[in-house]
Parts: structure tokens; C-alpha cells; sequence
């Protein structure tokens, strides 16, 4: 009798189901939201120190065209009222005799060729007068009036000796009827009065210095006065080189403009007569925007001291700065700088746009890098999950292809020989059918009994293959996993250090500066900055218990399977140099057109400095970014091989020079710098650069901090052809005040 044996399908319990996630997921997503996250938050503390240096920028440029344009008015408002005490004494001493016109015409004529005037002349109480005038700017003509209407004024045009030679025209003219003469008569004292009117040879606006004139018995003769045309303000104004779309203007306390930068006069004529603009009525949309703010927010009568702010025009941000002008003879000026943003912040969007590009570009290798990664790591353990459920669904010849990763080849080996020992058990017992055939009978109960044991077995062992490979995959993914996790919990520490230096000196700027610009405090509200430096290093530290975790997880797994048992402070110069070149590193690596740049450090050991640490990084990245520009210029027409026989290098040497002083040197071997250049690379806004590839400000920057923050030296010596060297000398010890 004969009997088939089937053998049983295997079946193996399966575990209540649980949320879980693919290996796929659990290999991108963690690290590409951490190469999001730092990256993200470099780009941002980029952006916010850009900022801060545009505004810094920004206040100096604005500071610097206010103290201009003081200056100028202190200077050229003073003649006009020094002349008329000057001729007031002449008059009252009997040196210069008004009842003489023809010499006192003269006179005037003599004072006009030395003073930049636009008229001097005198009002008689008998209703006469003379006076020298430059109507068009240049030529200087006399006028000559008498008390007898009609016509009763002559103009007289001159030789070279102020000689009168021909009549040029005639005018009417009432001493008693203009302001010009009546104001200073009844206020008694020396006075400013704007005067306009459009007289026979064209628009006449000023500003009139006046006084009343006295002889030696203090009898009162009339008034002298000496005038400024508006438009020469406007003129200097509109010569200041700010930015090309910065403005100046100086109004009035009733808003009404006396010059502006602009293209357009500050009055106009109507039916032929002058008519002075309002600043909120020039057809300059910036100038209007700033007045009408100021008249509706600020006042114009409350404005007693410097005041600066920030306006959208047009959509566009401007900094502003609003300086009172005042003079002991009447005026009351107010005078205003604009300067618009997009003037600075070109590179600064330029670099933001950089910048998430390069986030972007991160973001997207890295998950290429996770998706192959991954799938690399995945589809061997897939096939090898296949012929496992192939296995125990009772398909028993199946074997599993090794991988490129060393822990699955293991499993897949283990797995291997797991099967194969199945098999030749299956074999066996194959062989024995015949025997059992014969015995079945006697033995059935004993062959059930058999059966069943050896499927007990046999599950047995399977299992055991199981947790063996299982082990092994679990130590190498254990060992696979603990290096990027000790990577990333050895760079918390120093995240958190850079983290605290951050925080401290965001806290000593607040200790340095307790009452910010409005926009600061602004911005510190908007960033809730208060909350961010109690929580950041509270994240950090959540993050560095994170790590901790993943790593005695990972040990917990290993043991499981058995497998192995700013302020100012002293500071080590050499750092900055290091952390400066560590930013700088991405410029100096090869590129497809040139290797990479050699890079010797010449360092002698140094004493600490005491010093601005961070503005002084400053000045080492401005130097060597400037370094780096220059080989690249030098090698524009070198060819790859060329530069590789002479390679690019820059040299940092360090040296005590004496007792007192340190000195840093650092030299490239680039395109080198003229004598013309060389002469002006620390003045402001001087770059040799595109348009858009500087602003000129970097040197002269580097150059006041390092003389002027620190009592320093900063010198460049270059040859053409051959490199430059930039050579900074400071002192150890800093004897001044680190307020300044």
C-alpha cells in the first residue's frame, strides 16, 4: 500500500498590526527638515545683518549730507549779514558817504566782485537808493532810483572798473511801498525777509539780509541789505552726490519750500507773478510724501531736534532725517535728507535671492540623496521579505540575491543557509516515504506524532535563523545610524556656543544702546526678541537630549543583539582669522575654471588683544573677499594649466611688533593696484567694481575700524601685476573709552 505524504503549509502568527512608517520616510524626512531648518535660519541671520548694515549705512550717509549742508549754510548765510555790519559801520563812522550815490554804487559794485551775492544795495528814508546787482548770475549792472515816480529807476550796465556806461532799462520802485525797505525800518535790528517778485529782467527770489543804517549821531538814515538768490541753494543742494534717487530740501515752518535737489523750482509764476510753492504741492511725488507726513504726524513747529524715520513712497521704503536750522538773525529752516532704500539693499536682495536658491538646491539633492538611499537600502530587505512569506506560505525553494550594503548581505546569506537547511530536511523526509509506506500502518500514530514534532521544529529554527539575521541587520543599522547621530550631536555643542555668543551680543548691544531707534524696538516686538533668547537655548537644549536619546537608543540596540561588548574684550586674534577664512571656505575651493586657492598661514604666537571682535572679523573678511576678487580678476585671462603651475595663493602672517602693537599681513599674488587707486581705496563710495558688484563702502569701513575703533594702522602696498598686501596694526592694551 502505498502513501503520499503532503507537507503542510507553514503558517506563521502575525502580530497585531500598528501605525508605522516606510524605512523611506524614516531615512528622508528627518534629515532633509534639518538641512531645511539650518539652512533656512543661516539665511535669515543673513539677511536681518544685512539689514542692520543697510540702516548703519544708511544713517551715516544721511549724517554726513545734514552736516554738509549745516555747514554750507553757516558759512554762506554769514556773509550777507557780516557785509551789511561791515557797511552799516562804514556808514555810521562817515567812511562811506549814501548821499553819494555814484560812489557808494561803486562800492557796492567793488563788494560784488569779491562775495558771491546776488544784489547790495541801500534804501534812503528820502525815497532813493542805489545798489549792485548780478540778475543773471554773472554780470553785475547798478541800479539807481530817485523819490520821483514814474520810471524813477535806472540800470546801468559797467565796465571792467564798475564804471557806469549805458542804460540798460527802467522801473518803478517806492522805497516806502516795499516790504523790502519797511521790515527792517520797523523791527530796528538786522533781520531775514524771503523776497520775490518778477522784475524786468526775470524771476527774483531771495533771501534778504537787512538792517537799518545810522549816522555818527545815531539819526536813521534808511537800510542797507544784501541778498542770496534761492536758486543757489537749490543749485549746492542738487550737487550733493547722495544717491540718484535721494533727495534734500529746506521748507520753511509754514511748509513753504526755500530749495530743493530736485529738477523743479520751488515756485512758480502765476498771471506773472511769483508764487512760492508749498512742499506739499511740488511735483516731486518723494518731496510731497515726506512733507505731508511730517505736517500731519510730526508738526512742523514741534520738530526742535534731529529727527529720523522711515517712509514708504510709492511703495518703496526711504530713510529720512529731518534737522532743525536756526540763525541768531530770524531763520527758522527745517532741513530734510532722503535717501531711498533700493540704493542699498541691491546686494543684499541679490544675496537673499542667492540664498534660496541655494536652499532650494539643498533641499532638492537631499531628497534625491534619501528617495536613492533608501531604495538602495529597502529593496534588498523587500526581496528578502518576499521569500520569507514565499517560505511560509510552503514554497520552499527560494534564495536571496546579495546587495551592495554589508549587514543585509549578512541577513541574506543567513537567510540562505536557513533555506537550505529546510530543504534538506524536506529531503530527508522525502527519502524516508518509502520506509513509512511500509510501516504505515504500525507507525501512523508514531509518524503523526513525528510529523508534528518536526514541524515544531522546524518553526523553531526558522525562527531562530530569523533573530539571528535580525540581530546582525539590527547591529549594522544600529552602527549605520550612531555615526550621523554622533555627527549631529557633536555639532549641537558648538551650534549652542554660536548660539550663546549670538544671544550675548544681541545683549550687549542692548546694554551699549538702552534707548534704540524706533524701528529697532519695533522689530525686536515683531520677532518677539525677548522670547527668542529665552527659548533658543532651551531648544537647543531639547535637541541635545534628542541626541542623547537617539544614542542610548542605539546602544540599548547594539547590546540587544549581541554583536560586540563685541564686544570689546581680549581675544585671540587667530581665531577671527580662522572663522573668517571657515565663511570664506566656498571661495576659496576649486572651481571648474581654476584649482583651488592655496592658503599659507604665517602665525606667531600672540598675547590676547583687546579689541571689537566682530568688527574687526569685519575688517579680515573685507580684506580677503578683496583678495579673493583680485586673483579671480587675475585669472580671467590665465588658462587652467597656468594657474595650476602658478597657483593662486594668500598669505596671513602674524608678528609682534613690539611691546605694545600686533600686526597682521595679508598678502595675495592678484592682479595687484595702481598708485591712483591706492591713494584713494580707504575714501567712501570709491570701488573699482561693476555696478552692483560693490558699493564702495568696504575699505573705508575696514580702514575707520581698525584706526579709529582701535587707535590702529591700515596701509596696502601692491604692485601691478604681482598682488597686494594689506598690513593692520593695532595695540594690545586699548586706552579709550569703549563707548565712543
Amino acid at each position: 500500500m502505498k502513501i503520499s505524504v503532503v507537507f503542510p503549509t507553514m503558517k506563521i502568527h502575525q502580530p497585531r498590526r500598528v501605525s508605522a512608517f516606510p524605512l523611506q520616510v524614516v531615512l528622508i524626512v528627518p534629515f532633509v527638515l534639518q538641512i531645511l531648518g539650518a539652512v533656512s535660519l543661516v539665511g535669515y541671520l543673513s539677511f536681518k545683518n544685512g539689514q542692520r548694515a543697510v540702516n548703519d549705512l544708511a544713517e551715516q550717509l544721511m549724517d554726513r549730507t545734514s552736516d554738509v549742508v549745516d555747514e554750507h549754510l553757516k558759512s554762506y548765510l554769514a556773509i550777507p549779514q557780516a557785509l551789511n555790519q561791515i557797511n552799516a559801520d562804514a556808514v555810521r563812522r562817515g567812511i562811506l558817504d549814501v548821499r553819494d550815490r555814484q560812489i557808494v554804487g561803486k562800492y557796492f559794485w567793488d563788494q560784488m566782485q569779491v562775495y558771491d551775492l546776488t544784489y547790495i544795495g541801500i534804501g534812503l528814508t528820502t525815497g532813493e537808493g542805489v545798489g549792485a546787482a548780478r540778475y543773471d548770475g554773472k554780470t553785475i549792472t547798478i541800479d539807481d532810483w530817485t523819490a520821483n515816480l514814474p520810471n524813477n529807476t535806472t540800470n546801468y550796465a559797467t565796465d571792467a572798473k564798475g564804471n557806469r556806461t549805458q542804460i540798460t532799462g527802467h522801473w518803478d520802485w517806492d522805497n516806502f511801498s516795499e516790504t523790502w525797505y519797511t521790515e527792517p525800518i520797523a523791527a530796528g535790528k538786522p533781520i531775514w525777509k524771503i523776497v520775490a517778485t518778477n522784475l524786468p529782467t526775470g524771476p527774483y527770489i531771495t533771501a534778504s539780509a537787512s538792517r537799518p543804517i545810522y549816522d555818527s549821531q545815531n539819526r536813521l538814515l534808511g537800510m542797507i541789505a544784501a541778498d542770496i538768490h534761492l536758486l543757489k541753494l537749490s543749485d549746492f543742494l542738487r550737487d550733493l552726490d547722495i544717491s540718484q534717487s535721494g533727495q534734500v530740501f529746506i521748507m520753511e515752518r509754514n511748509g513753504t519750500l526755500v530749495a530743493n535737489s530736485s529738477k523743479e523750482k520751488p515756485f512758480m509764476l502765476v498771471n506773472k507773478k511769483i508764487q512760492r510753492l508749498r512742499a506739499i504741492d511740488n511735483p516731486d511725488s518723494t518731496i510731497q510724501s515726506i512733507a505731508s507726513h511730517l505736517q500731519v504726524s510730526k508738526g512742523l513747529q514741534s520738530i526742535t531736534q534731529y529727527t529720523a524715520f522711515q517712509l514708504e513712497v510709492q511703495g518703496e521704503r526711504h530713510f529720512v532725517n529731518v534737522v532743525p536750522w536756526r540763525d541768531q538773525y530770524g531763520l527758522d529752516w527745517l532741513v530734510v535728507v532722503s535717501v531711498p532704500e533700493s540704493a542699498f539693499m541691491g546686494q543684499i536682495n541679490a544675496n537673499t535671492r542667492t540664498t534660496i536658491a541655494l536652499c532650494l538646491g539643498a533641499l532638492v539633492i537631499a531628497s534625491l540623496m534619501g528617495v536613492l538611499t533608501s531604495r538602495w537600502i529597502a529593496r534588498p530587505m523587500l526581496r528578502l521579505n518576499q521569500a520569507s512569506e514565499a517560505m511560509a506560505s510552503g514554497n520552499l525553494d527560494q534564495t536571496v540575491e546579495t546587495s551592495g550594503i554589508r549587514e543585509l548581505n549578512t541577513l541574506s546569506n543567513s537567510f540562505n543557509h536557513m533555506a537550505e537547511q529546510v530543504r534538506e530536511s524536506f529531503a530527508a523526509l522525502e527519502n524516508s516515504k518509502e520506509e513509512l509506506e511500509d510501516r504505515v500502518e504500525e507507525r501512523t500514530a508514531e509518524l503523526k506524532n513525528t510529523l508534528e514534532e518536526l514541524q515544531r521544529t522546524q518553526s523553531q529554527v526558522i525562527q531562530s535563523e530569523k533573530m539571528s539575521s535580525l540581530g546582525q541587520l539590527v547591529a549594522g543599522v544600529a552602527h549605520e545610524i550612531n555615526n550621523p547621530v554622533n555627527f549631529i550631536h557633536g555639532n549641537l555643542t558648538h551650534v549652542q556656543e554660536y548660539t550663546e555668543s549670538l544671544l550675548e551680543f544681541v545683549q550687549l548691544q542692548q546694554q551699549h544702546d538702552s534707548n534704540p531707534a524706533p524701528e529697532i524696538q519695533l522689530a525686536a516686538e515683531d520677532i518677539d526678541l525677548e522670547f527668542l533668547q529665552e527659548d533658543l537655548p532651551k531648544m537647543l537644549a531639547s535637541m541635545k537630549l534628542g541626541t542623547d536619546r537617539i544614542r542610548q537608543i542605539v546602544l540599548s540596540l547594539r547590546n540587544f543583539s549581541r554583536m560586540d561588548e563685541a564686544d570689546f574684550k581680549a581675544v585671540d586674534i587667530h581665531e577671527g582669522i580662522d572663522s573668517t577664512l571657515m565663511i570664506l571656505q566656498h571661495r576659496l575651493k576649486a572651481r571648474p575654471e581654476r584649482p583651488d586657492i592655496e592658503l599659507v598661514k604665517d602665525y606667531a604666537e600672540l598675547p590676547l588683544v583687546e579689541c571689537y571682535a566682530g568688527q574687526l572679523n569685519q575688517v579680515f573678511m573685507n580684506i580677503l573677499v578683496n583678495s579673493i576678487d583680485a586673483i579671480d580678476e587675475s585669472n580671467a585671462e590665465r588658462t587652467y594649466q597656468t594657474i595650476k603651475d602658478h597657483p593662486n595663493r594668500i598669505t596671513i602672517r602674524t608678528s609682534v611688533v613690539n611691546a605694545e602693537w600686533v600686526e597682521v599681513a595679508i598678502a595675495d599674488n592678484g592682479v595687484g593696484i595702481s598708485k591712483e587707486v591706492q591713494q584713494r581705496i580707504f575714501n567712501p563710495f570709491f570701488t573699482t567694481k561693476p555696478l552692483g558688484k560693490g558699493t564702495g563702502m568696504g575699505m573705508s569701513i575696514s580702514y575707520q575700524i581698525v584706526t579709529e575703533k582701535h587707535c590702529g594702522k591700515l596701509e596696502c602696498f601692491s604692485t601691478p601685476g604681482e598682488g597686494t598686501e594689506f598690513i593692520i596694526q593695532i595695540p594690545f592694551r586699548q586706552h579709550i573709552n569703549p563707548e565712543i
